[in-house]
């Protein structure tokens, strides 16, 4: 969904022209799979969604002005007219390629403040903004006016044939019918990359879904969705019926969702391309010809209906096939699923504990996925992501247990072996490890922080979509938007109105 496209809607001749070039890219893939040489030296690299708010602590509809003041091809639009995204160029985990991406985004990110600072903006890095309404959410005026995103929208719609229902209970409560996908602009993640060989492809898509739910617990910073105290990562659940094609008719009958985590371990790569063209149609059948993408890239095939259908079925942990012009084709991992911030720090030290936990889980020579089901791999992600770092898990060996003491007595001393492994330097894994594994002693991430700041200001007691409530979640913003500024972690942020 990265690609501009021609048109909002498409007819039934370029749907069923689609689907045979579709299914022919999937041949081309699997014998390209077989035959071709690949990149085969791992990489990291990371893409960053933030939040745009006045003065108000409201969200702020411009992305397009605040995009034209940064002036870089590292910046580009969201779907959302109040977000932008930031794309950091690829490091090495070794040496200090950790300390390289925390000052590599401290750097964009000033010139992003810069660039907000400019259009009487401010850059908030949050996976959901605790004072965005529903009000803003109905105003067509939420949305960036590019066809790519009005066409995902009409998609969306047009296969479900009904309004989007968001409906989530906690210890509050929401539930809307939407007009189109808005709630999807409210998600704003982090996501990692890791590139790999296609031969430990699947070790590492492996190693990934089996942490997942631990990672959401850790990084949990969506508590307030709509000013409601919901799940502690709102965006899993928001992001995946947003943009949810079925209708509860077709839930019943088992139809799978295209915001998924899987049903099953792999052994290949193709494995989930296979499952992408066997089990979704498409959403955006836009031409090679229209979308103006070659053939070939470089030696490689580009792929061009494979690789936008792969961009409309949401995993949380994304394949993502690569040309390049210059150089030799590569895979990768997208790990989707966390949320942007608290601060850069926290955010480079849930890159090192992923990198680093993958590492390690890859090298053992019993992996993870043969003694830990897949099932019990999704209901632990489901579960971190409604009660974040107070919620249990399954693990091998240990049962069903605490996950912050899992992180801390067990995951994160192995995360610390992968990042040696990795050949990162040992005052890096020790200085972001060190993060992680306070954070998990306090139970202080960014959705704690928020849910106590919230409980401590006075009036204690609000109501949803009161002034009072609507107050204290602008103070709320508020303040997080002056301790991110501090650079400090997360863990060491104080509670309250201070």
């Amino acid at each position: 969904m990265g690609d501009a496209v021609s048109s909002q809607r498409y007819t039934p001749e370029q749907r069923t022209r689609y689907r045979e070039l579709l299914n022919a890219d999937l041949e081309t893939f699997d014998s390209y799979l077989q035959e071709a040489t690949f990149v085969d030296h791992g990489t990291i690299g990371m893409e960053l969604e933030l939040n745009l708010v006045d003065e108000e602590m409201q969200p702020y509809r411009v992305n397009e002005k605040v995009l034209e003041a940064i002036d870089s091809p590292e910046f580009q639009s969201e779907i959302g007219s109040y977000n932008i995204e930031l794309n950091h160029p690829v490091l090495q985990v070794s040496g200090t390629g950790l300390r390289e991406l925390e000052s590599g985004l401290r750097a964009r990110l000033a010139a992003a403040h810069a660039g907000a600072r400019a259009q009487g903006a401010r850059i908030g890095m949050i996976g959901t903004l605790p004072t965005l309404t529903t009000e803003f959410l109905e105003d067509p005026a939420w949305m960036t006016e590019e066809n790519r995103y009005r066409a995902l929208s009409n998609a969306v719609l047009d296969a479900r044939g009904e309004l989007v229902r968001i409906d989530i209970t906690d210890r509050e409560y929401y539930q809307h019918d939407f007009a189109d996908i808005a709630p999807e602009s409210s998600c704003t993640s982090m996501q990692l990359h890791l590139q790999v060989a296609p031969n430990r492809f699947a070790g590492a898509w492996n190693a990934s879904q089996a942490i997942a739910g631990i990672q959401v617990a850790l990084s949990a910073n969506s508590p307030l969705f709509m000013g409601r105290k919901l799940w502690h990562e709102n965006r899993i659940p928001v992001f995946s019926q947003s943009i949810d094609t079925r209708t509860p008719e077709l839930v019943t009958q088992g139809v799978r969702p295209r915001v998924w985590f899987g049903e099953r371990w792999i052994t290949s790569v193709f494995d989930l391309f296979e499952e992408n063209v066997r089990y979704f149609p498409p959403m955006l059948p836009e031409s090679r010809e229209d979308a103006g993408t070659p053939v070939m890239q470089g030696s490689a095939p580009t792929l061009h209906a494979l690789n936008l259908h792969n961009g409309t079925v949401w995993r949380w942990n994304r394949p993502i096939y690569a040309p390049a012009e210059d150089e030799l084709a590569h895979i990768r991992v997208e790990n989707r699923l966390l949320p942007a911030g608290p601060t850069v720090a926290d955010m480079v030290a849930d890159a090192a504990f992923y990198y680093g936990l993958v590492k390690f889980l890859t090298e053992e020579n019993r992996p993870v996925w043969s003694r830990l089901s897949f099932a019990d791999a999704e209901s632990n992600f489901f579960s971190a992501a409604r009660s974040g770092l107070y919620s249990r898990v399954v693990w091998p060996k240990a049962g069903r247990v605490d996950v912050a003491e899992l992180v801390r007595t067990v995951l994160a001393p192995r995360a610390r072996r992968g990042l040696a492994m990795l050949e990162a330097d040992e005052d890096m894994i020790e200085h972001y490890m060190s993060i992680i594994e306070e954070r998990a002693r306090t139970r202080q991430n960014g959705a704690t922080w928020q849910l106590r700041t919230l409980n401590a200001l006075k009036p204690r007691v609000t109501e949803p979509d009161t002034p009072e409530r609507r107050a204290a979640l602008a103070r709320v913003m508020e303040l997080y938007l002056t301790h991110q500024q501090t650079e400090e972690p997360v863990h060491t942020w104080p509670v309250g109105d201070v």
